[in-house]
């Protein structure tokens, strides 16, 4: 009898080992404004699949170029062809993570093609459910895509998130501004929403606490106020 108690405390040991090393941290976030590809998606500014639904979820190793983060299932998000309206922005401008699962950070970085335009240390420390960084584009004018990605400090993985920009306002992009003061893009009643997206309304920011699509923001408990902007 004690031989076989020894043999099951051993094994119960083991299992919760095992337990215990197979739970990583999750961490998610994507950039919402300017918008996103994923952004847009979710916002149903353009027809998407799967990632309308988790737009936080553009996942892969680090060190990629993409925008899909090596994701089959997100593979229409590295589809330059699929009519992705540009938004006019400035040579110096602001870019917004919402992070739905914070984790600790190695950096932040942005790309135009093979050159790099803004490096933002992590410092290894847990970043606030959203967080801005002001990027120099004086380098570039006119459409480009802004490559976003946020590296993860204990884990193999980083986040990205291609955005679509006008810079200087130039090109013909199809973007619509949001209205004067309000970073994040106006609300929209056909549009749908997920858990930490930010819109504008009324001259107020507000931040969606889960899934919605037409209720209005100051109406509905979806809604949490951000504070005027």
């Amino acid at each position: 009898m004690r031989k076989f108690l020894a043999l099951l405390a051993v094994a119960v040991l083991g299992t919760a080992g095992s337990i215990l090393v197979a739970s990583p941290a999750a961490a998610h976030g994507y950039v919402s404004s300017p918008p996103s590809r994923q952004a847009l998606c979710a916002q149903g500014r353009v027809a998407c699949g799967q990632i309308k639904y988790e737009p936080q979820s553009v996942e892969g190793p680090k060190g990629l170029r993409n925008c899909h983060g090596n994701n089959g299932v997100f593979a229409e998000l590295n589809d330059d062809s699929k009519g992705w309206p540009a938004t006019n922005v400035s040579t110096s401008q602001t870019f917004t993570w919402i992070n739905t699962a914070r984790h600790a950070t190695t950096s932040w970085e942005y790309f135009i093609g093979g050159t790099r335009v803004g490096y933002f240390a992590g410092n290894s420390q847990q970043p606030p459910a959203t967080l801005s960084h002001t990027v120099n584009l004086s380098g570039f004018s006119g459409r480009q895509k802004v490559l976003a990605v946020w590296t993860i400090a204990d884990t193999a993985n980083a986040f990205y998130s291609c955005i679509d920009v006008n810079i200087g306002g130039t090109g013909g992009g199809g973007g619509t501004p949001p209205p004067t003061g309000c970073s994040a893009a106006a609300w929209s009643s056909g549009a749908v929403y997920v858990g930490g997206n930010l819109v504008s309304h009324n001259g107020r920011t507000w931040r969606a606490k889960w899934w919605t699509q037409g209720e209005t923001p100051g109406s509905a408990d979806v809604w949490a106020d951000q504070g005027a902007c």
